[in-house]
């Protein structure tokens, strides 16, 4: 008897079940801890860009975070970007870099990144990025006579490079400049034909006066010398002409010791042997920008393929697809008058102008 007792009070007592952990909130695109990712992720770009201009974060498209275990998630973030006015060689850092107006012919980038954060440390696993300059047809809808970007090889831009470098030379008394690349230029025809070009330089080890007598022998200073700047050139065809030249020289920088010199911007194809006069990348040959074409993969990391990234930012956006139809089902619900729906999580906000 005293047994069947025990038993029910046994049978009556609360039976407490394991409650599952509760997976975290999805990130929204515009949540501080989104936000620093991307911080991370364009400082990483810039870090590995080798031409043209660093890029400025416009817009967080979207972001996934798929826990791997305990304090370690692997994130896929995809970002919109705008090019600055900072070279890639400038030490300017990136917060006191302006980013191109519209109207200046803008460039945007866009990028996919595959991040790792183990105990609150981001790395970098895999990237890939893309340029393109907005298309004439939106410039001239706002600004019909404003300047378009002109082929980095067109024979007017090359000759006014040319001449605004021999110009430089022949006036300077510091060390004579070798042409590295050409960033961009623009050609207006009127009221006035004028070309502007915008090219990288670098420091050589011979003065100007000793370039007059052999030229040749000038090459770029070495590693731990080096002396990168840039130069804008403003040459005036027509109905006058004019030409006027500014260089700007960022004194010799520490680089990082795992990117090497014939790896850092500018100097990516200046191998010996080969003609670096024109001041054209090879791939930029026929094109108005430098494509920020840039492709990572972490060889350590077996999950860090590109492929991976495509793969995990289409399901991505499948799942934020979804979440919208649910959320657009959800706001057929009667709401109190003055309610004002929560934004979305993703796409993010525009920082600085859609194009």
């Amino acid at each position: 008897m005293k047994a069947l007792v025990a038993l029910i009070l046994l049978v009556q007592l609360p039976i407490h079940k394991a409650v599952p952990a509760v997976p975290p909130a999805p990130l929204g695109c515009d949540d501080p801890e989104s936000l620093a990712i991307a911080e991370a992720a364009v400082n990483y770009i810039n870090g590995h860009s080798h031409h043209g201009y660093k890029f400025a974060l416009n817009r967080v498209e979207d972001i996934r975070v798929v826990p791997q275990g305990p304090n370690s998630d692997i994130i896929f973030i995809e970002l919109d970007l705008l090019e600055t006015k900072c070279p890639i060689l400038s030490p300017t850092p990136l917060a006191n870099c302006t980013v191109r107006s519209f109207v200046e012919h803008a460039v945007e980038g866009d990028c996919d990144v595959k991040l790792q954060k183990v105990d609150g440390t981001l790395s970098v696993l895999a990237s890939k990025c893309h340029s393109h300059a907005d298309s004439r047809e939106d410039i001239r809808k706002v600004c019909p006579d404003c300047p378009l970007l002109a082929k980095m090889n067109n024979t007017e831009v090359l000759g006014a490079v040319s001449a605004a470098l021999n110009d430089y030379n022949s006036k300077t008394t510091d060390s004579y400049l070798r042409l590295l690349e050409i960033g961009r230029a623009k050609i207006q025809y009127h009221p006035v034909h004028t070309v502007v070009a915008e090219f990288a330089v670098g420091a050589t080890n011979c003065s100007a006066e000793e370039a007059k007598a052999n030229v040749g022998a000038c090459q770029l200073l070495p590693e731990d010398q080096s002396n990168f700047g840039f130069c804008t050139a403003v040459m005036v065809k027509h109905p006058s002409q004019d030409l006027q030249v500014d260089c700007q020289l960022y004194g010799h920088q520490v680089r990082a010791p795992h990117i090497p010199l014939l790896s850092r911007p500018g100097v990516t194809y200046a191998h010996p042997g080969q003609d670096t006069s024109a001041g054209l990348v090879p791939s930029a040959v026929g094109f108005t920008n430098h494509n920020l074409g840039l492709s990572h993969n972490n060889p350590v990391a077996s999950e860090s393929s590109s492929s991976e990234i495509l793969r995990s930012v289409l399901s991505a956006k499948s799942v934020t697809k979804r979440a919208v139809a649910e959320a657009a089902q959800h706001d057929k619900v009667p709401r109190p008058v003055g309610f004002v729906p929560p934004p979305p999580p993703c796409p993010g906000k525009i920082l600085h102008f859609d194009i």
